[in-house]
């Protein structure tokens, strides 16, 4: 998820099974399924946990064969992605979108009974932060995906679309009504909207209100929530009183004017993280999840859109390997912790459950890697043996407000030693930092500050290999030493 980035169990999502004239569908709330995890759980682990919570539909961001086959029969509905780097190549070659469409679709639906239903080809390629990247493929590449599931007798059963960012329509006037399409990319945008419709293919789009408060420090809290905001928007008599339903309606509004009055819509992602930034929290979290369940799940929808909303949350499992470069809140998505924890307890009104934990998670040791009683703050060697660690592995929940906020200085260097021990799997010469770190039992954790104990390596990684760290560093690195060496 470039942009700005949500559980259910078996009560908890209420899932409406519901016909469409093209394919029997699952209309209702998914999850959206990411493994940028240095740690991921296995994904057998995994499809148990989401059977466990009675989650009928996933969203993945590519077509990993090892997930893909634990889908088989699992009776879960898929949509499978395909990444921006490869638009390109299917974009110039029908053959490629052939291959990819045998390979990636036919065989796992004839072969294994995974049911796959929907075919994301690219995940928000009109960001402006890719700087008109993929405007040329995507599209093209579109086409040649339709085209090679209609050869491959598929079309019935498998749907294309393209996950947009919702910052590929706007209001011309401050309203939801005066919605209509970015005009750098109106054009091309009508060209999508209309082959979709053509295709009986859903509009896919990814809104954030997390975002909006993240990017305007202006922007009234209460409106990103949907327990009621004081001063709602009034549009001819709709009455908005949270940001998600005014976004929406510009997105409904925005194919009215353009002659697709009747397209179904899909929230490809939509949640609230849980830390890495002062709005980022549990708290705000279950608010903003609770109220989403609550309302739209429940069939209120929007002014424009009454009903249910077809959407998948964002995110399942925390990821500690995302890129931050939007963020240090990337890597806290999860409903769930990278472990399988659940976050928090959420009700809808037939009752009140928790969320299913995943089963049988091994852990390593009991054992944590700190700063030893006996290193100075003073150590030259603290500044470049912090940053060295948590340029590679992850300390995003240290900074202002965030869940480890408090921590005084010894604690904030024994928490970037300890992430990078465990990240690197407890092994001794990864707590050799310079007459700096010990080896201890005892659990450092402070508060609501949780100094981790890593899962064990799976077995079966989940793309048949070790996933490369992908961080960030920069700005991260940057930051901690100042955070660091201001506490000194």
């Amino acid at each position: 998820m470039e942009s700005l980035k949500f559980l259910a169990v078996r009560g908890l999502f209420l899932v409406l099974l519901l016909s469409s004239a093209a394919v029997s569908s699952v209309i209702g709330i998914g999850v959206n399924w990411g493994t940028q995890s240095t740690h991921p759980l296995p994904p057998a682990t995994v499809v148990k946990l989401l059977k466990d919570n009675g989650i009928q539909k996933v969203k993945l961001f590519d077509a990993d064969p090892v997930v893909l086959n634990a889908l088989a029969k699992s009776g879960i509905e898929v949509m499978v992605g395909i990444p921006n780097d490869m638009l390109y190549s299917l974009a110039n070659s029908i053959q490629a979108a052939e291959n990819w469409v045998a390979k990636n679709l036919s065989s796992y639906i004839s072969s294994t009974s995974v049911d796959i239903r929907y075919v994301a080809v690219g995940n928000e390629p009109f960001l402006k932060t890719f700087n008109g990247s993929f405007l040329g493929t995507t599209f093209p590449a579109l086409q040649n995906v339709q085209a090679a599931i209609v050869k491959a007798g598929l079309s019935t059963r498998v749907k294309v679309t393209v996950p947009m960012n919702a910052d590929v329509y706007q209001s011309l006037t401050t309203v939801p009504s005066g919605g209509d399409f970015r005009s750098d990319i109106h054009d091309l945008m009508l060209s999508i909207v209309k082959f979709l419709s053509d295709s009986e293919s859903p509009f896919t789009v990814n809104i954030y209100p997390f975002i909006s408060l993240y990017a305007d420090p202006n922007f009234p809290i209460d409106y990103a929530f949907f327990d009621g905001f004081s001063q709602a928007l009034d549009d001819n008599g709709r009455v908005y009183d949270n940001v998600f339903t005014a976004n929406y309606d510009t997105l409904v509004s925005s194919l009215q004017k353009n002659g697709f009055p009747n397209m179904s819509i899909i929230v490809g992602e939509i949640g609230w993280p849980t830390d890495g930034d002062r709005n980022a929290n549990l708290q705000f979290a279950k608010r903003f999840s609770q109220g989403f369940l609550s309302r739209f799940v429940s069939g209120q929808g929007t002014p424009m859109r009454p009903g249910p909303i077809d959407a998948y949350l964002f995110s399942l499992i925390d990821e500690d390997a995302k890129s931050i470069q939007p963020g240090n809140f990337e890597r806290h998505w999860g409903l769930f912790y990278y472990d399988g924890r659940p976050k928090y307890m959420l009700q809808m009104a037939n009752g009140t459950r928790s969320l299913v934990p995943a089963s049988n998670v091994k852990y390593q040791a009991k054992q944590w890697c700190v700063l030893s009683p006996s290193a100075s703050l003073d150590d030259p060697q603290i500044a470049p043996s912090v940053s060295y660690a948590c340029e590679n592995s992850d300390c995003t929940s240290l900074g202002f407000q965030t869940s480890c906020g408090a921590l005084d200085a010894r604690q904030n260097i024994s928490y970037a030693f300890n992430s990078y021990y465990q990240i690197k799997n407890q092994v001794a010469s990864s707590c050799k930092f310079p007459h700096l770190s010990v080896i201890s039992t005892q659990d450092p954790s402070v508060g609501s500050c949780r100094f981790i104990v890593m899962t064990q390596p799976s077995e079966v990684a989940v793309n048949e290999k070790s996933k490369a760290l992908r961080y960030s560093a920069g700005s991260l690195l940057l930051f901690l030493c100042f955070f660091i060496l201001a506490l000194l």
